[in-house]
């Protein structure tokens, strides 16, 4: 059995968000091939080490507290030590010594997140595979754009560079790169060589495929959300959704309803929502099955951000059709109208809501396709049975 060390940028426990059910999966799947270790930053309170840990076998857990917050204040130092703020965010100096003490037992490490690369001691001599998330620089691209002012945006423009040059650098030091394909095209736009990547992806609870189907007859008149609410990617598609669709969905229907799920929301989607009508905010929600089969449509209402979006394979796994955007699309081979609603537009995405919330014969054909190409492309055993095959003839 090799060994490998892998370092993620949050305790990948419990797999509540995407990037967690992916990091989570790897780790539970890889242990079973070989003899792991752990080392990450705890950002969300340590209440959780334990019970995640009962649930592996490791050879090392190295864990250290670090809640940096997205302040200036912090912008400004992250530019003083020449990292990217979410690299400075992610940063602890014990997590680094306790990860020197134990690296060179290692035969390689798996870098879960561009910034867990400054963990990676400068004399280690095993194999690094570094699993990307995104393509990172890209969503502060977009969101340079898209950005609600222009300070905002100046700062998301500049931050987009420190992230590509710390991506690029990063994939010039791994031997194997795994990524969403999209992400591949991008991150190799930067200068990396595309032989060093290999496909993955970041996939959704596909333990929902051996449900039942969810029958249109049983649904109620209700649109489902489920996301993290403190990330601004999904704060802003939110926003968007709350002030300019929502409003002509309930004049076209009043009688229909919108329940977003996800803990601690951010204060500027509390306060969209308290001036809106038919919206509920049910906070975290530890089964979410009741939520699918209550409603008829699923939203991702992403207008930036990089790679593939979990909640969106969430709902495909449980055949909820969804309404999304090209954003939220990426990455998956769907069809518009065929396996999701796409839609950019205000009037696009409302007209593709309320096609789903009458159009029976619709709802039934994306609810059947959503779930057989999952089952085509996108499980667990294939994608990380996949991943795992490489590495092991990589470290030949």
């Amino acid at each position: 059995m090799s060994k490998i060390l892998m370092i993620t940028i949050e305790l990948p426990y419990p797999p509540t968000s995407g990037g967690r059910m992916k990091s989570w999966n790897m780790l539970k799947f890889l242990s079973e091939k070989h003899e792991m270790g752990l080392a990450c930053p705890i950002k969300y309170g340590d209440d959780k080490v334990e019970k995640m840990r009962s649930q592996l076998k490791l050879l090392d857990f190295c864990h250290a507290k670090c809640e940096i917050p997205r302040t200036s204040a912090n912008l400004i130092k992250s530019y003083v030590q020449g990292v990217p703020l979410n690299v400075f965010r992610s940063g602890s100096h014990k997590l680094k010594e306790d990860v020197t003490a134990i690296a060179q037992k290692y035969d390689a490490i798996l870098l879960d997140h561009y910034e867990g690369f400054q963990y990676i001691p400068q004399d280690f001599k095993g194999k690094i595979f570094f699993h990307a998330h995104n393509a990172t620089y890209l969503m502060w691209e977009r969101y340079a754009v898209s950005g609600s002012n222009l300070a905002v945006r100046l700062v998301a423009k500049m931050e987009a560079e420190r992230v590509k040059k710390y991506e690029k650098n990063v994939c010039r030091k791994a031997d194997l790169i795994f990524a969403a394909p999209n992400d591949i095209d991008m991150l190799a736009v930067t200068g990396v060589e595309k032989k060093k990547f290999r496909e993955t992806y970041h996939l959704g609870d596909d333990s929902q495929l051996a449900f039942s189907s969810i029958e249109f007859k049983k649904t109620e008149k209700k649109i489902l959300y489920v996301g993290t609410l403190n990330w601004e990617a999904n704060i802003d598609g939110l926003l968007w959704f709350i002030q300019e669709v929502w409003p002509k969905v309930l004049q076209r229907d009043s009688e229909i309803k919108l329940d977003i799920v996800g803990g601690n929301p951010d204060e500027r989607i509390v306060q969209a929502c308290q001036l809106q009508n038919n919206i509920r905010l049910l906070g975290f929600v530890d089964d979410l099955e009741q939520c699918f089969v209550d409603s008829r449509v699923f939203i991702a209402p992403l207008r930036f951000g990089s790679g593939i979006k979990v909640k969106v394979l969430n709902s495909m796994c449980r055949g909820l059709p969804i309404v999304t955007t090209s954003v939220g699309a990426e990455g998956i081979a769907v069809k518009n109208m065929v396996h999701m609603v796409i839609a950019d537009t205000v009037e696009g995405y409302f007209d593709g809501i309320i096609q789903l919330m009458n159009d029976v014969a619709l709802w039934n054909k994306i609810e059947e396709n959503s779930r057989k190409i999952v089952i085509e492309k996108y499980t667990w055993k294939k994608v990380l049975g996949a991943m795992n095959e490489e590495i092991i003839e990589n470290m030949n």
